[in-house]
C-alpha cells in the first residue's frame, strides 16, 4: 500500500448559493487520529452537499497511479452513506467526476474501493489512472447531518 498525503480542504455548496454548513477538524476518535467532515446537508437554493477533498500534488497537477487497482481508505462515521469522488485532467467542469459510494459505518473500518467501481458523472469518458489529481469526500444530495472520519486513505494493489 501507498499512503497519500492527505491535506484536507473544505468546500460546500455555498460556492454555487446553497446554505449547507460545516467544517472539517482533526480529532482523536477511539484511538485514531483522522479528519472528520461534520454539518448539515440542505437542499435549499439548489445546494445539496459539504465535502472535504484533496489534491495529491501541492500544485494540483496529476499523478499516475495505473500500478494500483484502487483505494484503501479508513473510515468511520454515523452510519450514512457519503460519496467517494475522484477528479482527473480529463475533467474540465467542476460538476464532472469519478464517483461511487460507501457507507461510514460506526465502527472504524477499511474499505478497498477499486479504480473500476467508479462511475463517470456528467463525461462519457473512462477513467484513467495515469491522470489523478483530487480526491473527496462528501456529504450529498439528501438533507442529513453529516459525520464522517478518514484517518488514512491509501492506494493498494490487489
Amino acid at each position: 500500500m501507498k499512503n497519500l498525503n492527505l491535506n484536507w480542504e473544505y468546500v460546500a455548496d455555498q460556492v454555487m448559493g446553497g446554505v449547507s454548513n460545516g467544517d472539517i477538524d482533526q480529532a482523536t476518535i477511539d484511538g485514531k487520529m483522522a479528519t472528520v467532515l461534520r454539518g448539515d446537508v440542505s437542499l435549499e437554493n439548489n445546494g445539496g452537499f459539504i465535502q472535504m477533498a484533496f489534491n495529491l500534488m501541492p500544485d494540483g497537477s496529476s499523478v499516475d497511479v495505473s500500478t494500483w487497482d484502487g483505494i484503501a481508505m479508513t473510515v468511520k462515521g454515523n452510519d450514512q452513506r457519503y460519496d467517494i469522488r475522484l477528479r482527473t485532467d480529463q475533467l474540465a467542469r467542476p460538476w464532472q467526476s469519478f464517483r461511487t459510494e460507501f457507507t461510514a459505518s460506526s465502527d472504524w473500518q477499511t474499505l478497498h474501493i477499486p479504480f473500476s467501481d467508479f462511475v463517470a458523472h456528467k463525461i462519457d469518458v473512462v477513467f484513467d489512472p495515469a491522470q489523478l489529481r483530487r480526491i473527496g469526500v462528501l456529504a450529498i444530495g439528501r438533507e442529513f447531518h453529516a459525520e464522517v472520519a478518514v484517518s488514512a486513505i491509501q492506494l493498494y494493489r490487489d
